[in-house]
């Protein structure tokens, strides 16, 4: 099962992660992942200033704009 875990802090979330967060569920839906995807919020994780932040599993990915997360989010399904 893939782990997805998006920044919720107030910085990460300003800089852009409350649309990212619409963008990885609908990714979900769209792709009928559910059963293959655990996506959940994390308040921070302690670097706010390279966020906005994403975690895959182990990787983090750090200023991650809506672009970049749907490249990584087609990468990290394949």
């Amino acid at each position: 099962m893939l782990e997805i875990t998006i920044c919720l802090g107030s910085s990460c979330f300003a800089r852009g992660n409350k649309k990212t967060v619409k963008l990885i569920q609908d990714f979900i839906k769209e792709n009928k992942l559910e059963a293959k995807v655990h996506f959940k919020g994390n308040h921070c994780f302690g670097d706010c200033s390279r966020g906005p932040v994403i975690q895959i599993n182990e990787k983090i990915y750090e200023q991650v704009d809506s672009e970049r997360a749907l490249e990584i989010l087609q990468k990290s399904i394949k």
